[in-house]
C-alpha cells in the first residue's frame, strides 16, 4: 500500500505537468480561433462584439477570411474597385459595413445575399459607382448612405431611392454627375425629384415617341407610294389615249375612252 501510495506520489508532477499542457494547448486553439485575423487588419473585440478594422490598409479586395462573427466591419478609405456576389454570405452578425472613400464602380446584384436583417449600416459613399441594381439593396433593412458618387441619373436609380432607406444626414448629396436629360447633370438628385421630374415617366414617354415618330413614318411612305401610284396610271392612261388618237384608222368609241379615264 506504501509502495502504491509512494508511486503515485511519484507521477504527481508529471500529471500536474500534463494537465497544464493540455490547458494551455485548448486555449491556445480557441484563443487563436477567436483572434483569427485578415492581413493589414485589426481584429478586437468587446463585450462579445467582434470589430474587423482595415481602414487605409491599401486594399484592392475585400478579405476572404474575415471572422464569421464579425459585426462591425470597417474597410473605408482603401482602393477597394468591385462588391462580387455573395461576398458577405458567411457573415450573419453583421450590423455594420463600411466601404466609402474606396474607388468601387460595380457592385454585382447579389453583392449582399446573405446579409442578415441585422444590418443596420451600409456606407457606399465616396465611391466611383455611376449605376448600381436594384436588386442589391432592396432586401436590406440598413440605413444606406450613396453619397459623394458620379452617379448617372434615370430610372433605374431613382427606383433604388425609393425602395431603400437612405441616411438622412447625407441624401441631399447624393447629386446627378450625368442624367439621361443633360439639363439634371450636377444637380441634387433629391431636389429634381422633389420638383416632380419622374425620369420612369420620361423613359415611357420617350419610348411612346419613338414608337409614333415610327408609325408616321410609315404612314408616310405608304401615302407618298398610293400617290406616286396614281399618279403614275394616270399618265400612262393618257398616253395610251393619244395613242389610240394618233391611230388614222381606228375610231376609238366614247363608251372605251370613258371606260378608261
Amino acid at each position: 500500500m506504501n509502495s502504491m501510495f509512494l508511486a503515485v506520489k511519484a507521477f504527481r508532477p508529471a500529471l500536474v505537468l500534463w494537465s497544464q499542457v493540455l490547458f494551455g494547448l485548448v486555449f491556445c486553439a480557441l484563443s487563436c480561433y477567436s483572434t483569427s485575423c485578415p492581413q493589414q487588419c485589426q481584429c478586437t473585440n468587446y463585450s462579445g462584439e467582434t470589430a474587423v478594422l482595415c481602414s487605409a490598409s491599401n486594399l484592392e479586395e475585400i478579405p476572404k477570411d474575415i471572422p464569421k462573427d464579425t459585426m462591425f466591419l470597417k474597410l473605408d478609405a482603401n482602393k477597394i474597385t468591385a462588391v462580387p456576389n455573395s461576398t458577405f454570405r458567411h457573415l450573419a452578425h453583421l450590423q455594420e459595413i463600411d466601404l466609402s472613400k474606396n474607388a468601387i464602380e460595380k457592385i454585382d446584384s447579389a453583392a449582399f445575399k446573405g446579409v442578415a436583417d441585422g444590418l443596420r449600416l451600409l456606407d457606399l459613399s465616396g465611391n466611383h459607382i455611376q449605376r448600381i441594381p436594384k436588386e442589391a439593396l432592396v432586401n436590406l433593412n440598413a440605413m444606406i448612405r450613396l453619397s459623394n458618387n458620379p452617379w448617372h441619373c434615370e430610372c433605374t436609380l431613382q427606383e433604388v431611392l425609393w425602395e431603400v432607406k437612405l441616411d438622412p444626414e447625407s441624401v441631399n448629396e447624393i447629386t446627378c454627375q450625368t442624367s439621361v436629360h443633360e439639363e439634371y447633370a450636377g444637380k441634387p438628385l433629391l431636389h429634381i425629384l422633389d420638383s416632380g421630374i419622374n425620369f420612369c415617366n420620361m423613359h415611357q414617354k420617350t419610348t411612346d415617341v419613338a414608337m409614333f415618330v415610327t408609325m408616321f413614318s410609315w404612314f408616310t411612305l405608304v401615302i407618298s407610294y398610293v400617290v406616286y401610284y396614281v399618279r403614275h396610271n394616270q399618265e400612262d392612261t393618257k398616253k395610251h389615249l393619244e395613242y389610240l388618237k394618233s391611230l388614222p384608222s381606228t375610231r376609238v368609241p366614247k363608251e372605251t375612252i370613258s371606260t378608261i379615264l
